[in-house]
């Protein structure tokens, strides 16, 4: 098994290296939506796909990755989020409850107080 290091060996390395780094393209978040769903779509396959966009497959599958958990993530904030409307409202009647029994008891200490 061959070791590659992590620094280049020799400067035609490095230079090459910079010049990968500097030409490397950068998706937008719209266009790795759209490689990913043409994915999902199954009309050819991931490694078909990967060859016509210029990406490694692993970085298909790592894309697709955080995808899935971002949207696993929105969706339990969204259940969050419903829990909490739920007991909003809950607190909010439970709130007009007391305030009803309050205002029904300061009118009874009122007509006490004329009856005394």
């Amino acid at each position: 098994m061959s070791h590659k290091s992590a620094a280049p060996k020799t400067p035609a390395d490095r230079v090459v290296r910079d010049i990968r780094r500097a030409t490397r393209k950068h998706y937008s978040a719209e266009d790795k939506i759209k490689i990913l769903l043409e994915g999902l779509r199954g009309e050819e396959s991931i490694a078909a796909l990967c060859r016509r966009e210029g990406i490694a497959e692993s970085l298909h599958y790592t894309w697709s990755k955080k995808f899935l958990e971002a949207g696993k993530r929105r969706l339990a904030e969204d259940t969050a989020r419903a829990a909490t409307t739920d007991e909003v409202k809950e607190l909010r009647q439970e709130a007009r409850t007391l305030e009803q029994v309050v205002a029904e008891q300061a009118l009874e200490l009122r007509l006490l107080k004329k009856v005394f």
